[in-house]
């Protein structure tokens, strides 16, 4: 039993305790600290039209730039700084804190998990084949591209590279592209016959020159936005105000904003996927 005097101090504590408890979780939030004392969000993207690309204006704009400036808004957070990263330099800029996390949608696998955290998967794809108009090599699979040396191949990475190499795909094939703009560019020009990526990756490929063929038998590959490990605080309040977006038709809305083939696609596909583990079940 306490004292009338030490009840009174002690139901006062918890009162306060109960009351402040989000603004010290908040304190406690290391990046949530420097992003308010810098004033600004900065975010690793990639010229990516039009999920992502530098508008007239000089504003950064796409469906993913609007979807992650709606969640830092319900986070009280400024829309985020952009800075235009290459796709393999943006882990190693990430750990020397040259942003703040990568908004640019990196795919998730095994070995990035390693070395980051990621949000919940916000794209998700089957293997795409981007060939010439017409299909000139008739090209229906990754797999089969492993027993026909002449093909020439270009791919951002990733998981395209190992499923590529699993499906024994000679490594003297592949042609390594710092981004979809280039991958597209190798084909059109006809120094790579087919460009491998998420086959949502490239919107209206015939209008670029390029015609899909879906790899059926190949594996749902997802992306997320990238933080470091110990801001997996920030990730979770992150993904808290990402999920819904994902789930309330947001995304097809912001899909048919910016004349996007697939909304409706890419929200079933997600609608399956709450996290990174998933897709790869080690990650966090």
């Amino acid at each position: 039993m306490c004292s009338k005097s030490k009840c009174a101090l002690l139901i006062l504590l918890f009162t306060l305790t109960g009351y402040s408890f989000p603004t010290f979780a908040q304190v406690d939030d290391a990046l949530l600290a420097s992003i308010r004392k810098a004033g600004e969000v900065k975010a690793a993207l990639a010229s990516n039209p039009p999920f992502q690309f530098i508008s007239p204006s000089g504003k950064p704009a796409g469906s993913g730039v609007d979807l992650q400036n709606m969640v830092l808004k319900s986070m009280d957070l400024p829309e985020l700084t952009p800075v235009f990263t290459e796709w393999n330099s943006m882990i190693p800029g990430l750990m020397a804190r040259q942003f703040d996390f990568v908004g640019a949608g990196l795919n998730i696998t095994e070995e990035r998990c390693k070395a980051v955290i990621f949000s919940a998967p916000f794209w998700a794809t089957q293997t795409g084949l981007f060939v010439q108009p017409g299909n000139p090599k008739r090209l229906t699979n990754v797999a089969e591209i492993a027993h026909r040396p002449d093909i020439k191949v270009s791919m951002p990475g990733g998981p395209y590279k190992e499923h590529a190499l699993k499906q024994g795909i000679n490594p003297s094939q592949i042609m390594l592209t710092p981004d979809v703009q280039a991958g597209i560019a190798t084909v059109v020009g006809r120094r790579a016959d087919v460009y491998i990526g998420g086959s949502l990756s490239i919107t209206n490929p015939n209008e670029k020159g390029l015609e899909l063929v879906i790899d059926e038998g190949a594996p749902v590959y997802a992306s997320g936005i990238a933080f470091r490990k110990e801001d997996k605080q920030f990730r979770d309040a992150f993904n808290e105000q990402l999920v819904p977006l994902l789930r309330n038709g947001t995304l097809e809305r912001l899909y048919e904003k910016y004349k996007i083939d697939g909304g409706s696609t890419l929200t079933k596909l997600l609608a399956k996927l709450d996290k990174a583990s998933d897709i790869v079940p080690s990650c966090e």
